[in-house]
């Protein structure tokens, strides 16, 4: 083949991390759809000299879908090696010199999303796609190696230009990781900061981090450890800079060694220069890197209006950058998606860039200038027309919604395009220019659009106001017809444009008055040619250069040639049988003038035809003329014709454009091809000569490349023969396989041009189908993305998605394509078929198709039985067995028909077409009695129920509410009940089916507020909800019946704070006050366990009754915090205190007044009494060992607070009382810690104060004054024994040590051998403590010690009591269960029980206790104990025994701190009443 054509390819993929890349030397190359292309840059390009130095020389053609990812390998000796991958799951290694496969692997299961070749291992390709999976390929030894380090998405990868294992890897969340592929993958460094997705990576070209002076930016929140845990430095992790790009707007540069950030870049928002993009919209971003390898100081980076900026890095704190180009228009206008530096082979540094705005540029490094741009298409190419004016402008329209303008007469630059966006916003299938304005171009869009451009200006385009209803096929200039002929000279321009659409109508457009409506030729033409037939649909159309004809093309084939101005029929071409593609008269300009009559045509069918009409249009013939024999047949191609073009230069030479993939240059006079242009690889939509060269044709197809080629450079001289159509050819360059064609194509009224079926397999113009155009299938435009303010304004149809793109949505078809003559967006019919409905009357349907004798035969007994005025026999048998004549004869026989299908509906088990026949015969009742015995009644049926009457319908819905309860869709059936007005029998359905809510809802629709039945319902939802655990709906019910109190009890439920709280407020909201201060009184506990002290309080303030409360949860807030600073009490941090109650200065009780007084307002003795009667009402149980200690605190406060209150109202007696009870119960509980903490807080300097406000010794309360001191001393007691009884006796204000004096050995041993260790310092108590022993003397009370002797008696008593009795029941049980006891089981008498552990008498502990003994004893200590006082009996006192072991303890650790008097008197006491095992035992050891 000759030289390589001048092309004009598609655009570069979007969205694509690394899709272009370059080697040294000057090779270039960039992924575009599903291709490669190749463009040679630098001295060795080969272009024209004054142009710029770059050429494309080839096509890397094999990849069934969009190609991802392209990459060179950069060693030296291997330039000419690259690899690709793919959507379709490929990854392939080229040779670009032989532009074949070198080896390929299919190991990916998911989208590939990054690729790049190790730039120091010279056979390994790293990939990595949207599941984050990672696969190494060495491609020399064919082995590979997957890794998984992240279940993330990945964006992008580049390998180390360092060393030969680390990959840093971008994820689609902003994480970027550093691996090691020799470690299995392991992660060196994990770097966090970005936000969104990665879109570039780039590795500083120098080793080491002493290029730049940069500190560890101070701002960083990354760990200054990867992966939590100290990394060893290694070769790989050693001094290295990487540079990040992302969506997040930011460029962070990072260091290796540390991990972690040093600079972050934010990219700046510049103003516009020579851009198109509407302010409004906002701005996208794809932020791609490059670090230049002799600049590692610098580097360049996108920005978001396609700049480029060089930023410098030298200084941290300063973020400078340079701008790329300050030319006015030499940036890109969008978004920049890769760059790549090259250099050339005279040492030229360059760097190219693809775009958002379809063009490739390159740039000087030295000088940051566009040195050239190549443009490319981004869609079909689908007009091409050059101006009869502006000569070697050649406009091409392209399905990516832009016009493009290429001067190709330019001797400076081979790409000098202009693009023209505004006011298109669809697939550009039309263009003509004004055949004398300058300028001005036609051109007509995929949506039916007309509009003028003025290429020299700025200005958007006129646009027609009538549109087509589909596609503009065909625009052309012509001078005007009837009626604007008719206007005036200089009313009326001299030429007028004319377009013709899908729908199948020519309009004539004024380009004066382009607003105004078109004018449809068609009424033109038939009222000049009286014609009353319907017009056929037009096709295409054509002015013979003159302007005197007119030939239109019609979807039939026919070719019809009108006389202007009026548009008088000439003459009809009846040579094509199928739609109209391409029409062309011969140019006037020639040496043979009479060639100006050949008329070519193109159509569907693969043949072309010139007819010459000299003879029919010079003799003017009165009549229309059909013509059927062509002048000239051009056959060869093998698909449809789409386009032709009579060559300006030369007479009778015509180039052919088809759909078998071919241009073809045919001489018309000797009817032979001379050359065959194969450069495209899709199908060719338009052909044009160049009007400058008679070497150079301009094509153009739907593989997005425009080609300029020479007719003598081919090699083929004819198109491929056979089957070697596009079809194969597509196949053989590994193309998708295309969908299966439709057999059946539905009837279409408007116009769509065909092909024919004749000799080829090209598809019809409605397939599902279409190709691919960057990326995106074209029935939803064959742009990958249009932005708002940009050549198309449609919604972005291809974004990147977690792999940064999509698969494309359909792929290359060489049986789908979209020609200037069909609608592009009509899609097959078949597919979208409906699913046909089932026959009413089968049987009849399946009788009427049985063979022509049965037929026949129907028709005679049809007539005989219609005829005929008495039947004989045969033929009543015959009507009987042929009941679908029923349809044609009388009534009953219609009727058995009915009856018959019937029948067989319900056999085949379909009875709502059974009903339907039914209703047809008017049976409507005998169908509704049918169905409901059936069960098959339906909403349909009941619906139409009323027609028979209002008592069928009533019954008929009873029935059918029924038939639904079988059906348990109860909720319907009550639906149904309510529309014949039964209320009451619809809520007890709801209700008796738990449906409660369905039910109320309808009782308070239809019922009466104060009806019963919507109480009970209320009553019984809110039972259920109450069983169930969901209290506050079961609130809400027992609300809407009108009973509040339960409303409030059932809230109360749950036991939590908040429940109790909104249950208080409820009562309170509703009258129900007692239950309102109850439940707030509950809520106030509850929040008492979680020491919440303030919401307690809120909680008490909920009713007025709790004032009283209030002030006990005050003295317990503040009791609490005094225990908790004494260390008597733990502390929680949860606790929530009063600012009230961190106050610790002062005596307790002063503190605790003065709270009250402040927050409670309680002044005066008069509210005190009133307090202190609220609290005297409210009476607690006797503590035990099990109280919880949060409730023993409660009670105990609440009578400290009685004692306080007491005190206040000067009612010492009570104030007397109520602290020896808080005393007791601290005391009866064993929480001798809460007792200190009471005597510490109420008492620290004990009773004497008490005995002054009482008095008088016959007070009343003198006995319980006597009880409290008691109490109070036997505290004391215990804290002596117990700072004795302290490691070392470590001193205390009971205890002090004399460090002086020291036993020896010898001493120790004599004095006693079992003695205290000798180094042991010797310990003396205090003066307190002798204070304290000497007043013991009343804790040793005869009558109390008689006293409690006698209950200890009684309760033995009762406990043996009590043994006996469960002895006797489980006697009495065994014998019930065996009549002989069990071996296991002691034979045990019921009068005989064992001794009673107490018992300390030997001869009773050897023999039972009788139950006469038991009663004797009981009796004795009964009487012993009413001889005693009440004022003895009525105030509890200690264990006087406990009290004289104790103070024993205390004298035998601290020999003579005890008197003698005191021992002997706690000895006789124990000798006297210890009678128990406990006190017997301690009776041996101190009073023998």
């Amino acid at each position: 083949m000759g030289p390589e054509p001048l092309t004009l390819p598609p655009s570069p993929n979007w969205y694509c991390t690394r899709c272009s890349d370059a080697v040294p030397g000057g090779l270039f190359g960039f992924a575009a759809r599903t291709s490669v292309f190749l463009v040679r840059v630098g001295p060795g390009a080969g272009a024209i000299p004054g142009t710029p130095p770059f050429r494309v020389v080839g096509e890397l053609v094999g990849h069934t879908e969009r190609v991802s990812g392209f990459t060179f390998s950069h060693h030296p000796g291997q330039y000419n090696l690259c690899a690709t991958s793919s959507d379709d799951g490929t990854v392939k290694i080229w040779d670009v010199e032989t532009k074949t496969v070198v080896t390929e692997h299919a190991l990916h299961q998911h989208t590939i999303s990054a690729l790049h070749w190790s730039p120091r291992v010279k056979d390994l390709i790293v990939s990595g796609d949207e599941k984050g999976v990672i696969f190494c390929y060495w491609m020399n030894r064919s082995d590979s190696q997957r890794l998984f380090v992240e279940p993330r998405t990945i964006f992008c990868l580049t390998c180390s230009p360092h060393h030969e294992d680390l990959v840093a890897i971008g994820y689609k969340d902003g994480i970027v990781v550093i691996i090691d592929i020799s470690k299995k993958g392991e992660v060196i460094h994990r770097l966090r900061g970005h936000d969104d997705e990665i879109h570039s990576i780039a590795w500083c070209p120098l080793l080491g981090e002493d290029c730049l002076s940069i500190n560890q930016e101070e701002n960083s929140e990354e760990p200054a450890i990867p992966n939590g845990k100290v990394v060893a430095q290694t070769a790989e992790a050693k001094g290295c800079y990487l540079a990040t790009g992302s969506k997040d707007q930011t460029i962070r540069i990072w260091s290796c060694t540390r991990g972690r950030g040093v600079m972050t870049l934010k990219i700046p928002f510049l103003k516009r220069r020579g851009g198109a993009v509407d302010p409004t919209v906002k701005e996208r971003l794809w932020l791609t890197l490059y670090w230049p390898e002799n600049q590692p100081t610098q580097l360049v980076s996108s920005c978001f209006g396609g700049e480029l900026l060089l930023w410098d890095l030298t200084q941290s704190w300063r973020r400078k950058y340079t701008l790329f180009s300050a030319s006015e228009g030499q940036n890109h206008s969008r978004i920049v998606f890769n760059l790549c530096p090259l250099q050339t082979e005279d040492d030229k540094q360059l760097l190219l860039s693809t775009s958002m705005d379809r063009d490739v540029k390159c740039w000087d490094m030295a000088t940051l200038e566009c040195c050239w741009t190549l443009p490319s298409l981004g869609g079909f190419a689908y007009s091409l027309a050059f101006s009869p004016e502006d000569t070697g402008y050649l406009a091409i329209g392209v399905g990516d919604g832009m016009i493009r303008v290429w001067n190709a007469s330019s001797k400076k630059n081979n790409y000098d395009v202009k693009n023209f966006w505004q006011g298109v916003k669809s697939k550009v299938t039309a263009l003509c220019w004004h055949p004398k304005k300058e300028h001005c171009l036609a051109f007509g869009t995929d949506d039916g659009k007309v509009g003028l451009y003025d290429t020299y200006s700025n200005k958007p385009p006129q646009i027609s106001s009538t549109y087509h209803k589909k596609t503009v096929y065909t625009l052309a200039w012509g001078p005007p017809v009837s009626p604007m002929s008719l206007e005036g000279e200089g009313d009326r321009p001299s030429f007028t444009l004319y377009s013709c659409g899908g729908e199948g109508i020519v309009f004539q457009h004024n380009p004066w008055k382009f607003s105004g409506e078109a004018f449809d030729i068609n009424r033109l033409i038939r009222d000049t040619n009286a014609i009353k037939y319907k017009l056929p649909v037009h096709t295409e159309i054509s002015w013979k250069a003159d302007g005197k004809f007119l030939a239109l093309g019609n979807e039939d084939g026919s070719i019809e040639i009108f006389q202007v101005p009026n548009l008088k029929l000439m003459c009809t071409i009846q040579q094509h049988h199928k739609l109209l593609n391409t029409l062309s008269w011969h140019h006037e300009h020639g040496s043979q003038p009479e060639l100006s009559y050949l008329l070519a045509s193109g159509s569907n069918n693969a043949v072309i035809y010139v007819h010459n009409l000299k003879t029919v249009l010079e003799n003017n013939p009165e009549s229309p003329v059909t013509i059927t024999e062509p002048f000239r047949t051009l056959s060869g191609h093998t698909a449809k014709i789409t386009c032709l073009a009579w060559s300006p230069h030369h007479d009778g030479v015509l180039v052919s454009a088809s759909y078998d993939g071919t241009a073809q240059v045919w001489d018309i006079l000797r009817e032979q091809p001379l050359h065959n242009f194969r450069g495209h690889r899709g199908r060719l939509l338009c052909v044009v000569w160049s009007p400058l060269d008679p070497e150079c044709i301009y094509s153009g197809a739907d593989d997005f490349c425009v080609y300029r080629w020479l007719p003598s450079a081919q090699d083929h001289s004819r198109p491929p023969q056979g089957k070697k159509s596009i079809e194969l050819e597509k196949k053989r360059l590994s193309q998708p396989k295309p969908k299966p064609k439709k057999k059946k194509k539905p009837a279409s009224q408007m116009p769509v041009k065909q092909e024919s079926s004749e000799g080829n397999e090209e598809e019809n113009t409605k397939e599902s189908a279409v190709p691919v155009e960057n990326g995106v299938s074209d029935p939803e435009g064959e742009e990958e993305a249009q932005e708002p303010g940009v050549p198309c304004e449609e919604p972005v149809i291809y974004t990147p998605t977690s792999s940064s793109c999509e698969k494309s949505k359909a792929t290359i078809s060489n049986k789908t394509a979209l020609l200037k003559k069909e609608p592009p967006k009509e899609k097959p019919e078949a597919s979208m078929k409906k699913r046909k409905a089932r026959s009413m009357l089968p049987l009849s349907t399946s009788l009427d198709h049985r063979s022509k004798e049965e037929l026949h035969h129907d028709c005679l007994v049809l007539a005989t039985a219609t005829h005929c005025r008495e039947l004989n026999e045969d033929v009543s048998v015959d009507l009987e067995e042929r009941f679908h004549l029923g349809l044609f004869t009388d009534r009953d026989t219609l009727y058995r028909m009915i009856e018959t299908e019937g029948k067989g509906h319900l056999e085949n088990g379909h009875p709502e077409l059974f009903h339907q026949l039914m209703l047809w015969k008017g049976d409507l009742q005998g169908v509704l009695q049918t169905a409901a015995e059936r069960g098959e009644l339906t909403d349909n049926l009941v619906a139409m129920a009323p027609v028979a009457g209002y008592h069928v319908w009533l019954w008929a819905v009873e029935a059918f509410a029924k038939q639904l309860c079988f059906q348990d869709q109860y909720v319907k059936a009550a639906s149904h009940l309510l529309s014949i007005h039964k209320v009451y029998e619809a809520v007890e359905l709801l209700k008796s089916n738990h449906f409660y809510r369905e039910a109320i809802a309808v009782a308070k629709a239809r019922l009466r507020p104060e009806d019963p039945v919507l109480k009970d319902l209320y009553l019984s939802w809110g039972a259920v909800l109450e069983r169930d655990g969901h209290y506050a709906v079961a609130a809400k019910c027992y609300l809407g019946a009108t009973s509040p109190f339960d409303a409030a009890k059932v809230l109360a439920k749950k036991g939590d704070a908040a429940s109790l709280r909104t249950a208080a407020e409820l009562a309170a909201i509703t009258g129900e006050s007692e239950l309102s201060a109850l439940l707030a009184l509950r809520c106030a506990q509850e929040l008492l366990q979680a020491r919440n002290w303030v919401g307690a309080q809120e909680a008490l303030q909920l009713h007025t009754s709790l004032q009283g409360q209030r002030l006990v949860f005050c003295l317990l807030e503040l009791l609490c915090r005094h225990l908790e600073e004494k260390q008597l009490l733990e502390a929680r941090g949860s606790s929530s205190y009063h600012t009230w109650a961190t106050d610790t200065e002062g005596p307790f009780v002063q503190r605790v007044t003065s709270v009250w007084k402040s927050v409670f307002s309680l002044d005066g003795p008069g509210q005190c009494r009133a307090a202190l009667q609220r609290l005297q009402d409210i009476k607690y149980p006797p503590a035990t060992n099990n109280t919880p200690s949060t409730q023993l605190l409660l009670h105990i406060c609440h009578d400290l607070t009685l004692a306080v209150l007491s005190q206040q109202a000067a009612s010492w007696d009570e104030a007397v009382q109520a602290l020896l009870r808080a005393v007791v119960r601290s005391y009866d509980s064993g929480n001798f810690t809460i007792m200190q903490g009471v005597y510490s807080a109420f008492l620290p300097d004990g009773c004497d104060h008490l005995r002054d406000k009482l008095g008088d010794r016959q007070s009343s309360a003198a006995p319980a004054l006597r009880s409290l001191e008691a109490f109070f001393t036997y505290g004391r007691l215990y804290e002596i024994w117990w700072s004795l009884s302290r490691p070392c006796s470590e001193p205390s204000v009971w205890v002090r040590a004399d460090h002086g004096k020291t036993l020896s050995a010898e001493q120790s041993q004599q004095v006693d051998k079992a003695s205290a260790e000798e180094t042991e310092p010797s310990v003396r108590l205090s003066e307190e403590s002798e204070c304290v022993l000497s007043t013991c003397q009343e804790l040793f009370s005869e009558t109390h010690a008689s006293l409690q002797n006698a209950q200890r008696t009684v309760a033995q008593v009762q406990e043996t009591l009590a043994e006996m009795i469960h002895q006797h029941r489980k006697s009495l049980l065994c014998k019930s269960t065996a009549s002989v006891p069990s071996k296991n089981e002691p034979d045990q008498e019921t009068g005989a029980p064992p001794a009673s552990p107490q018992s300390h008498n030997s001869k009773e502990e050897s023999e039972p206790v009788t139950l006469p003994e038991l009663t004797r004893r009981l009796t004795e200590a009964n009487q012993r104990m009413a001889k005693f006082p009440e004022s003895i009996k009525t105030w509890p006192f200690p264990d006087v025994l406990e009290c004289c072991l104790v103070l024993l303890h205390i004298g035998s650790q601290c020999p003579g701190c005890v008197t003698q008097e005191l021992q002997q008197q706690a000895q006789e006491l124990l000798r006297k009443y210890g009678s128990t095992k406990v006190h017997g035992r301690h009776c041996r050891t101190f009073c023998t």
